[in-house]
C-alpha cells in the first residue's frame, strides 16, 4: 500500500498535463488509499464494496463507524466523486482543467484531514455537525 507521505507527495506534485480521466481516476484511487489508511489504523479491514457506486463512500462509511467526527470529511468524499463523475462524462468539457484542479484540491484537503485526524484524534469534533455543541444549545 502506498505511504500516507508518498501521497502526499504525489498531490504535491500532480502533473498539471494529466490526461482527464486517467488523472480524476488516479485522485480517486489516491483518496481511496488514504481511508484505507485510517481504517487500518483503527484496526479495521477496509472494504471493497461501495456505496453508490464508489468505494470511497464506502470506505467514508466504515471508517466513520463508531467515529461521529469522521463525518466532517463526508462531504469532502462526496465532492471528490461529484468531480470525478464531471470529469468522466465530458472529459472534453471546455472548463476540464478547472474541474482537475478542484478534485486535486478536495483530494488534498481529505489527505490532510485524515492525517491531522490520525494525529490530534479530536480534529473534527466541533464542526457545525458536531454532537457536544447540539447538546450545548438543547
Amino acid at each position: 500500500m502506498t505511504t500516507l507521505a508518498d501521497i502526499e507527495v504525489r498531490l504535491n506534485n500532480f502533473p498539471k498535463d494529466a490526461l482527464a480521466l486517467e488523472a480524476v481516476t488516479e485522485l480517486l484511487t489516491m483518496s481511496e488509499v488514504v481511508l484505507e489508511h485510517w481504517i487500518f489504523a483503527k484496526g479495521g479491514t477496509p472494504t471493497e464494496k461501495q456505496r453508490e457506486g464508489f468505494r470511497l463512500l464506502a470506505l467514508h462509511r466504515q471508517g466513520a463507524k463508531g467515529e461521529p467526527s469522521f463525518n466532517a470529511c463526508r462531504e469532502t468524499c462526496r465532492e471528490l466523486v461529484y468531480h470525478y463523475n464531471l470529469v468522466k462524462l465530458d472529459p472534453d468539457h471546455v472548463d476540464i482543467q478547472r474541474r482537475l484542479k478542484m478534485a486535486l484540491m478536495i483530494a488534498k484537503h481529505l489527505h490532510l484531514f485524515v492525517t491531522g485526524k490520525m494525529a490530534d484524534a479530536g480534529l473534527g469534533d466541533f464542526c457545525c455537525s458536531s454532537r457536544p455543541l447540539h447538546a450545548q444549545t438543547g
